[in-house]
C-alpha cells in the first residue's frame, strides 16, 4: 500500500486548528515533493542494478517509481520515508512498536527489490529459489528513543552484511524526517531454512556471492558501542511466571508468505502478558527477542513474563542503578507452546515512564 498520501488530520477545515493544520500539511507535503523530485532525477543513477535494468529495456515498476525510497548512491544502503497512518498509531496516540517492526521489514523487503532480489520469499536469490531456500529470523532488537506520532513522516536507513558463516544481519536507522533527529536504531540476525524440510542451512558461497555484493565491505553496525543492549544473551527461564497470557491463537492473518506467523506477530504476543500497570504508566523502550522455533497456524501458544531482577543496563551499555523502580522497569518474557511446553521465543522488554 503506497505511503504518499497526505494525512487525514492534515485535511482540516477552517477553525481554531486550521492554520497549524495547514502549516503541517505544507511542511509535509514539501518533503514529501522533494523526495519525490530527487527519486525521479536520481533513482536509477544511484543504482547499478537498477541502471543495468533500465539499459535492458525494463520499466521500473508503478510502485518502485511511486515508493519514497532509493538506494544511496553507493548501493550499498536503501533509504525510504514513511508517514505514521491513523491506524497504525495506539493508546498513546504513536505509532505502535509493531508499527516500527512492520516498517523496517517492509524497508528491508523494499532494499531487496531494488537490488535486484525477488520478492516472493522476503529477498531470497536465484539460488535460492532454486534450491528452495527463504531468510529466517533468528534475533531482534529493536530500541525507540521517540515514536512517531500520526502524520508525522519517518525516514529509515537499512543495510545489510554478513555475520559468520551461518547468516546475515540486516541495520536501520530511523529518523524524524522533519528534523534529521535519530529516533530509534534496530538490528537484527537472519539464518537461511529450507522451505520444505524446515532445517536451516548454511549459507553457500553462491549465495554469499550473490547477496554480499551488495553489503558493506566493512562492518557498518547501528549499534557500534561495546557491551550494547543488543549483544545481551537471554537465558532460560526456568521459575514460574509472574504475570501470563495463556492460550492465544494465530490467526490467519498472522501468517506471512513464507507459511508461517510472522516475526512481528510474536511482538503482540510478549506484550499480551505484560501487566496493565506498566501499559498504563510507562512506554516500551527497548524490546529483543530471540525466535528458536516457528509457529504454525493451529498451534496454541502461552505468553508468560518475569520481572528481570538485578543490574539494568542503558540502550549504550553503561551500567546505571534505576533511582526509582517506577522510572524504568525491565522484564524477561518467553513464549511456548500450550501443548508441550516447548520455547518458541524468549524476549527482553526494557520499559520507561510516561512522560505526561
Amino acid at each position: 500500500m503506497l505511503r504518499c498520501h497526505t494525512p487525514p488530520q492534515c485535511r482540516l477545515g477552517a477553525g481554531a486548528g486550521a492554520a497549524p493544520a495547514l502549516r503541517r500539511r505544507e511542511m509535509v507535503q514539501g518533503m514529501m515533493l522533494r523526495c519525490r523530485a530527487q527519486q525521479v532525477s536520481g533513482v536509477e543513477a544511484a543504482s547499478p542494478a537498477r541502471a543495468a535494468v533500465v539499459e535492458g529495456g525494463e520499466r521500473p515498476s508503478l510502485a518502485e517509481r511511486l515508493r519514497l525510497g532509493s538506494l544511496l548512491e553507493d548501493g550499498l544502503s536503501y533509504k525510504e520515508s514513511f508517514i505514521v497512518r491513523c491506524y497504525e498509531v495506539g493508546i498513546n496516540k504513536t505509532a505502535t512498536v509493531e508499527t516500527i517492526a512492520n516498517l523496517l521489514q517492509e524497508v528491508g523487503c523494499n532494499h531487496a527489490q531494488s537490488v535486484g532480489f525477488s520478492t516472493d520469499g522476503f529477498a531470497t536469490t536465484t539460488t535460492m529459489r532454486k534450491l528452495g531456500l527463504i531468510w529466517v529470523t533468528n534475533r531482534m532488537h529493536i530500541e525507540i528513543y521517540k515514536y512517531p506520532a500520526w502524520g508525522d513522516v519517518v525516514e529509515i536507513e537499512t543495510w545489510c552484511q554478513e555475520d559468520g558463516r551461518i547468516g546475515t544481519r540486516r541495520d536501520w536507522i530511523l529518523k524524524d524526517l522533519a528534523n534529521g533527529e535519530v529516533i530509534g536504531r534496530a538490528t537484527s540476525k537472519w539464518v537461511m531454512m529450507n522451505q520444505n524440510t524446515r532445517r536451516l542451512q548454511r549459507v553457500s558461497d553462491e549465495v554469499r556471492d550473490e547477496v554480499f555484493v551488495h553489503c558493506p565491505k566493512t562492518p557498518r553496525l547501528a549499534f557500534p558501542e561495546e557491551n550494547n543492549g543488543s549483544l545481551k544473551k537471554i537465558l532460560i527461564l526456568t521459575d514460574p511466571a509472574q504475570y501470563s497470557k495463556l492460550g492465544l491463537v494465530p490467526r490467519r492473518a498472522d501468517l506471512d508468505m513464507n507459511q508461517h506467523v510472522n516475526n512481528v506477530t510474536y511482538i503482540g504476543w510478549v506484550l499480551e502478558s505484560i501487566p496493565q500497570d506498566i501499559i498504563d504508566t510507562h512506554e516500551l523502550q527497548t524490546i529483543t527477542l530471540d525466535y528458536r522455533r516457528e509457529c504454525q497456524h493451529d498451534d496454541i501458544v502461552d505468553s508468560l513474563t518475569y520481572v528481570e531482577e538485578g543490574e539494568e543496563k542503558s540502550s549504550n551499555g553503561s551500567a546505571f542503578a534505576a533511582p526509582h523502580p517506577e522510572e524504568q522497569r525491565q522484564f524477561l518474557h518467553c513464549l511456548r507452546f500450550a501443548g508441550n511446553g516447548n520455547e518458541i521465543n524468549r524476549g527482553r522488554t526494557v520499559w520507561r515512564k510516561l512522560a505526561r
